[in-house]
């Protein structure tokens, strides 16, 4: 059976660091920009990667595959089965002519979406609490529409931990914000496809400055998950013409709970005394 592109991605994850510099070199091309293995040659692909086009094919053996044709091939399977565009999907919404049966199509989708990323994360859920828990600070960036993701994992967060913060990169300050990402410090980014490239430039400033991170997103091989110390999966399947993030907003949730449990009795004083200043400061209806 071939494998599909996220088994591929796992497999290369798991043998990068005993691979040969220019084997790295190779793969982490082909993880990075897969799109273009899909659609160029291997010599071009060598080109891009600075290796020698041997590489890939001794790459590809090592992997095993036969040689580079039969290896590509998941790379343009991958291509195939890309998401279709939001218009796309509008199109067929408006002309489907169902009305009727999309709120019990909604429904379907929605549960599918939550079983499977409980099914998918279990125990990595309360192993990412555990790591937030021991930074002495935690970033949270989301962009466009994760943004709302990130700002209620940042909201309930700030309810019993101060050393909280979110990475919003308005007025364009972002590059200002990531210099506060310390070595220690723990970044959790949330994206899926087609990636944000501020998601993306968040990632790579976590790692480069010393701090772990954790994505949030809905591939292995997305490019914030590559270099991530660990991930969190969802899917977002939906019948509408826009990407479902009920389980993305799930997952959030349940590490909320997740990191308060761990905290204890410390955490839920901390907790009291936020939610009286709320109230005494005026910030609910009476």
């Amino acid at each position: 059976m071939t494998p599909s592109f996220e088994d591929l991605a796992a497999l290369i994850r798991a043998k990068f660091p005993e691979l040969s510099p220019q084997f790295q070199a190779g793969a982490a091309y082909l993880l990075n920009f897969p799109d273009e293995v899909a659609v160029s040659s291997m010599r071009k692909v060598a080109e891009n990667a600075k290796v020698q086009p041997a590489a890939l094919v001794r790459l590809s053996q090592q992997l095993g595959f036969p040689g580079w044709n039969e290896f590509r091939e998941i790379f343009v399977a991958r291509l195939r089965t890309r998401p279709e565009p939001l218009s796309s999907k509008a199109r067929t919404l408006v002309k489907g002519g169902h009305q009727e049966a999309l709120a019990h199509d909604m429904e379907a989708a929605q549960q599918h979406n939550l079983a499977t990323a409980f099914a998918q994360n279990g125990a990595r859920i309360v192993d990412v609490a555990k790591l937030l828990r021991k930074a002495p600070h935690v970033h949270i960036a989301g962009f466009r529409s994760c943004f709302p993701i990130a700002f209620s994992l940042l909201y309930g967060y700030r309810l019993f931990r101060s050393s909280v913060s979110l990475v919003s990169g308005e007025a364009g300050t972002l590059e200002m914000q990531l210099r506060s990402i310390a070595k220690g410090h723990a970044t959790v980014v949330i994206s899926f496809a087609p990636y944000s490239r501020e998601a993306a430039r968040v990632a790579e400033a976590a790692k480069e400055q010393g701090g772990k991170l954790v994505a949030i997103t809905d591939s292995a091989v997305s490019p914030i998950a590559l270099s991530a110390d660990e991930v969190l999966l969802f899917t977002h399947d939906s019948p509408s013409f826009f990407p479902s993030l009920v389980a993305a907003s799930a997952i959030a949730e349940s590490l909320v709970a997740h990191l308060l449990a761990l905290e204890g009795n410390a955490a839920i004083q901390q907790l009291s005394e936020a939610e009286e200043a709320l109230h005494a400061k005026g910030a609910y209806v009476s």
